[in-house]
Order: structure tokens, then sequence, then C-alpha cells
């Protein structure tokens, strides 16, 4: 009772021999509220981190957390852990690069010394990275055993804006925690029981979070899948109708161009008529052309036997 915390006369319902008895009903209902509060965060795709690094929470934080599958911290909080976490990231890279290296029996290459080394690494970082290497981001919810041992933890989520849920005794300030659970932090079984409560919580979340897509897929694929078959009759049946307009258009063209087809041939078939007239001139002019040529022959022939008459008179005389 020395150390109490006046902020936390509300949750002690009396104090026998020097040591305060907490309010169990108001426990178990504040126990519900926190317990709701986890369901809805995995329910929506969030997690939960789950810290507790004094030796009576370590068993139950870490056996709780593997149950559902969330991260934890066990050992000890690193500072920076939520604050500076793309720091803490590269080294849960480099813990993950290890495990494969042994994995694929790398350790048995190695000499002595560096064996040693690689193990000394190894260990090094699963203590501190082990409960965290699934966490990918920064998580939506945490659960903390006894804040005033996780001063860090709590400072880096409320600057963070990260809600609280957090186990408190008689020496805790609630006001520090969104989701306060008064229990005695001290008691191995308490620990045990709300973990197993939070642990619970994350489950059920998750068994509604996977019913929730099985519904989604199909509410999403269908509108996904009408638009797409209403869309391609349309694209197809809407060029059919413009290939048959097109076609109907070059009928329509075709049966003009036609009747100016059969025009221009009767032009053509009229205007050989007038042609033989041309042909009549030029037989003509041919005619008359052959003429004079005839005419300057005979010319010629008389001229030639005038003069061989003369060449003859010549000789005779």
């Amino acid at each position: 009772t020395n150390r109490w915390e006046p902020k936390m006369s509300k949750y002690i319902f009396t104090s026998r021999n020097g040591i305060h008895v907490i309010d169990l009903q108001q426990t178990i209902q504040l126990i519900h509220v926190a317990y709701e509060f986890i369901k809805d965060i995995v329910k929506n795709g969030g997690t939960v981190l789950f810290v507790g690094t004094k030796k009576q929470a370590q068993e139950a934080i870490q056996l709780e957390a593997n149950k559902c599958g969330m991260p934890y911290v066990h050992h000890r909080w690193l500072g920076g852990t939520l604050t500076n976490f793309t720091t803490i990231r590269q080294r849960i890279n480099k813990l993950k690069k290890f495990e494969q290296l042994e994995a694929d029996g790398h350790r048995d290459t190695l000499s002595g010394k560096e064996e040693s080394k690689f193990t000394k690494n190894l260990t090094k970082l699963t203590y501190h990275f082990n409960g965290i290497k699934d966490l990918i981001s920064a998580p939506k919810a945490i659960f903390i055993v006894d804040i005033n041992k996780e001063e860090l933890a709590v400072k880096e989520a409320n600057k963070l804006n990260i809600p609280i849920v957090g186990i408190i005794d008689t020496n805790a300030n609630p006001e520090l925690v969104q989701y306060p659970i008064p229990a005695n932090d001290d008691a191995i079984r308490a620990i045990q029981l709300i973990c197993s409560i939070m642990s619970k919580a994350v489950v059920d979340g998750q068994a509604e979070q996977v019913t929730i897509p099985v519904e989604k897929p199909e509410a999403v694929k269908a509108p996904e899948k009408a638009p797409i078959k209403d869309a391609e009759p349309k694209s197809t049946k809407a060029p059919a109708k413009k290939t048959a307009a097109k076609t109907t258009k070059a009928k329509a063209e075709s049966s003009t161009e036609k009747p100016a087809k059969e025009e221009k041939k009767d032009t053509k078939s009229a205007k050989p008529a007038s042609k033989p007239k041309t042909a009549a001139k030029k037989s003509t002019t041919k005619a008359e052309t052959t003429e004079p040529k005839a005419k300057k022959d005979d010319k010629d022939a008389s001229s030639e036997k005038e003069d061989s008459k003369k060449a003859k008179t010549a000789v005779k005389a």
C-alpha cells in the first residue's frame, strides 16, 4: 500500500494487512472490453504485439503468442522497436539470412573460428528478434504485461498513437493505457489467464477474418463479369451494323454508278457514228494527195521520153 498509485483508487476494492485488493467485478468488465477490441483489430486484418519481459510473463507471452500466430517480445524491449522500425527491420533481415545459410548447410563449410562467430551472431539475433521476425510493419495494437516494467514500449506506442491493452497493478498509472485491465501483474496464474483470453480474442478475430473474404470475392466478381459480357457483344454488334451500313452504301453507290456507266457507254457508242465522216474525209484527202503524185509521175515519164528521143537524134546526126 505504500507504493500505490492514487489514480488506481477506483479499481481497488479494499486493503488488508497493507495489501490492496483489486475489484474483480471491474476487472471482468474491462477484460470483456479488451477482448472485443482485440477481436475487432484482428478481424480487420491488424496485428497485435504481445509484450512481457518479466520472468513471470515470459513463458505465458511466448506460448499464447505462438498459439495465435502473433509477434511477441519476451526477453528485452529494444529502444526504437516501433519508432525506428526500419533499422529493426534490417536486423530482422540479417537474422533471416543467417537462418537461411544455416539451413543450406553453410555452417559445415566454415572453419572453427568462423563457425563460432556465426553461431554467436545467430544466437544474439534470435534472442532479440525471433519473436518479431514476421512483423512487417508497426502493429495496430499492443498487449503489455506490467506497464511499469515496459516503460519504453508504452512511450513508443503512445508516441505513434498505437492503442495499448495492459495489465496494470495498483502501482501503475491507468491513464497511460487505453484499455487497462486491473490485476496482479506478479501472479503467474493471473498473467496466464489474461494472456490466454487475449490469445482467444485473436483466434476468434482470425476466424471471422477468414469468413469475410469468402463473401467478398463473390460480390466483387459478379459485377466485374457482367459489364465485360455486356460490353463484348456491344462491341461485336456495333461493327456488324457498321459493316451492314457500309454494304448498303456500297450497293447504293454501285447502283448509282451503273446508270452513269451505261450513259458513258451510250455516249461512246454514239461517237463512232461521227467517226466515218472523218474517215471519209481522210480517204478524200488521201485520194487528192495521190492524184497530184500520179500527175507528177506522168510528167516525169514524158520528160524522160523526150530526153531519150533527143539523145537518139543527136547520135544519128
